[in-house]
């Protein structure tokens, strides 16, 4: 059988699920297709929490930044429940991207603050600062699983469908203004097709879309016990100092936040092995984790760095770490998310639906054609 609908969304996680809200809301029939179970672990978008992080220089970034605070408040307001724990978020090492940071801020009427190392040690314990800090009161973490739960529940009430375990096997363009997608179970004729497929991106649009260059990592992230539980978190992002040789032993910028009942989740930001996603090893790389341990131990005074669980993540990621945003015929491409797009979730879903309906997205993220892809 064949159902025509106005948009197949393939793909069901973070982007993919605010694609489909965001269309529903407009009145649009729209139809997701993830591969695999809700709720489940193969991808990026799992986990209890996610880093709200207003810490860019950039104003497309910040614009997009602000633009999703309103929708996850929006998302908050009508499933009853809070989606964005407001716990501020700090800053800190190298100093001088952190001030192009606040100047972008002053732009952007963004509440943020140097601290000394001693302020900040004063307030966060948990944690330790050698240089001054970037504090943004309004920051702090997703909750993700919830927010995951609420696009889909807020989407399937403007009449949305979200069918899991759907993996879909073939994406034919037949005219301008329709595309085939099959699964094992059906087919569909849609207006616009809208990809968000992860680490399967390149998969999904082989021989269709000519792809920037995407890596799939493998990434090894930790959650620390923490040694008290009186202790406050701000969630946090720790740059290593190019000028410090006693950074030299880190694999990346740090990263984390507190995740109740899980510990302080750390990690290193993508420098984890190149993958395919369907051949996932699940294989921590030892080097990578004992530096993290270092890490905490120097660090996170307020965790025990011998007390950790190992979290497994892919992330798919450009070479610049800029989204695609962008459109080839009716298909129209998410990708690229992995690292630090959690935050922007609902406003990707603005900006992808507002290519499928014709308006193109900010030209930092326009990146279809450009580069062919390759593996």
């Amino acid at each position: 059988m064949r159902e025509t609908v106005d948009i197949v969304v393939i793909g069901g996680g973070a982007m993919g699920s605010a694609a489909a809200w965001q269309a529903a809301k407009r009145g649009k029939s729209v139809i997701l297709l993830e591969q695999f179970a809700a709720g489940h672990h193969q991808g990026a978008s799992h986990g209890a929490t996610r880093n709200f992080n207003e810490a860019y220089p950039s104003d497309d970034y910040l614009g997009l930044v602000t633009e999703a605070r309103g929708y996850w408040d929006e998302l908050s307001s009508d499933e009853g429940r809070p989606l964005i724990d407001q716990v501020g978020l700090v800053n800190h090492g190298w100093i001088e991207p952190l001030r192009a940071v606040r100047a972008g801020h002053e732009r952007h009427g963004i509440a943020s603050e140097f601290l000394s190392p001693a302020e900040a040690a004063s307030r966060w314990q948990g944690l330790r600062f050698r240089s001054d800090v970037l504090y943004i009161p309004s920051s702090g973490r997703v909750r993700a699983a919830d927010a995951l739960a609420a696009l889909r529940t807020n989407a399937e009430r403007h009449f949305a469908r979200f069918l899991y375990d759907s993996p879909v096997r073939s994406v034919e363009v037949v005219g301008p203004d329709a595309v085939v997608v099959t699964t094992d179970a059906e087919e569909y004729l849609a207006k616009r097709v809208v990809v968000t497929a992860g680490a399967w991106t390149s998969k999904v649009l082989a021989g269709l879309v000519s792809l920037p260059r995407m890596v799939v990592t493998e990434e090894h992230p930790a959650h620390f016990q923490p040694r008290s539980s009186d202790t406050v978190w701000p969630s946090f992002n720790h740059t290593p100092d190019p000028d410090v040789a006693d950074d030299d032993y880190w694999f990346s910028q740090a990263y984390g936040m507190l995740t109740p009942g899980e510990g302080i989740k750390a990690g290193w930001h993508g420098v984890g092995d190149q993958i395919d996603p369907d051949l996932r090893p699940h294989s921590p790389v030892p080097a990578q984790i004992s530096a993290l341990r270092r890490y905490a131990d120097e660090w996170l005074p307020g965790v025990d760095p011998d007390r950790f669980d190992v979290i497994s993540c892919t992330y798919t990621m450009t070479a610049t770490e800029d989204f695609i945003l962008d459109r080839s015929g009716p298909i129209i491409v998410g990708a690229g998310f992995s690292g630090h797009g959690f935050k922007f979730t609902p406003a990707i879903g603005r900006v992808l639906v507002d290519l499928a309906d014709g308006i193109p997205a900010p030209a930092r993220f326009r990146g279809l054609g450009q580069r062919a892809e390759t593996a």
